[in-house]
């Protein structure tokens, strides 16, 4: 069996105990799924126009896995968002169960500033359709809305450019939008070794100096707009540019996230104090000397 298959297998199989009628129900999809490419389109659009990005958990300690049955439960059952791990990890085993064929890929985002050492930093989906491969990314918080095809060249979802490079060795980069909170992620065309992607979601979550623990980070698609907020500067996206607002108290960050991000959370307000010093550190770091 190729390695292809067994990561297809092995994600239908973390689908066993879920129920794909409630993901569609999370998701607002209806009609009958089927592994076509019509299908593929309407869930991931479906799924990030619904669901946010958010790394709550990892700020308020919480333990995050790479299982997509724990990924159903938090953002299907208790009507969470996740982060790459957990939204794709979700995705993936749903188009798995479906009948897609699905390789769970290791990016690197950053790669092109940071350098190898990233590898295993998120969690790209490869999805075959006809025996043609498919980039579906439903995890990178404020990227493509659609599934792409797997070849270079210049892309276009709801108004924001991307572009997607053959590099050498075998690499493959996604550029974001100029707005995008991460300008791009690296993959290769190969299953993940599932103890990379453990590790990694295990360093993310605990190291001093990760991203996501040092920032609170929340985010989602809407019709006409991205939605990004980072600590207590929320950003408003459109193609034609950006406009912030800086939220105000734990009162009023609670408020945003329920009405902005449908993230019922209130036990983030505990989480204010840390948004607070870390929002003056940037400033501070960003101030001219």
């Amino acid at each position: 069996m190729s390695a292809r298959r067994a990561d297809g297998r092995a994600a239908k199989r973390y689908l066993g105990r879920m129920n794909l009628q409630a993901y569609y129900e999370r998701i607002g999809f209806e009609g009958e799924a089927k592994p076509d490419l019509a299908t593929l389109t309407a869930l991931h659009r479906a799924h990030l126009l619904t669901i946010p990005y958010e790394n709550l958990d990892v700020q308020l300690g919480r333990p995050l896995t790479t299982d997509p049955a724990a990924a159903f439960d938090k953002i299907v059952t208790r009507r969470r968002g996740g982060w790459c791990y957990e939204m794709n990890g979700l995705f993936g085993a749903v188009l798995a169960e479906i009948g897609f064929k699905v390789t769970r890929m290791a990016g690197a985002a950053m790669r092109e500033l940071m350098g190898d050492i990233v590898i295993g930093n998120h969690l790209v989906l490869l999805v075959e359709i006809d025996g043609e491969p498919w980039i579906a990314d439903v995890g990178f918080g404020d990227g493509a809305l659609d599934p792409f095809p797997l070849a270079p060249a210049a892309l276009s979802f709801g108004g924001y450019p991307f572009r997607l490079e053959a590099m050498d060795e075998g690499w493959w980069r996604f550029h974001n939008h100029e707005f995008g909170g991460a300008k791009s992620f690296d993959f290769q065309v190969e299953p993940a070794d599932p103890e990379l992607l453990s590790g990694r979601c295990e360093w993310l979550q605990y190291a001093p100096d990760s991203h996501f623990v040092l920032n609170a980070i929340v985010q989602r698609h809407r019709a006409d707009e991205i939605l990004q907020m980072r600590g207590r500067v929320l950003r408003r996206v459109t193609p034609a540019g950006v406009t912030q607002e800086t939220i105000g108290s734990a009162e009023e960050w609670v408020e945003v996230l329920a009405r902005e991000f449908d993230l019922d959370v209130p036990e983030a307000a505990t989480l204010w104090p840390r948004v607070l010093a870390r929002h003056e550190e940037v400033m501070a770091a960003a101030a001219p000397a």
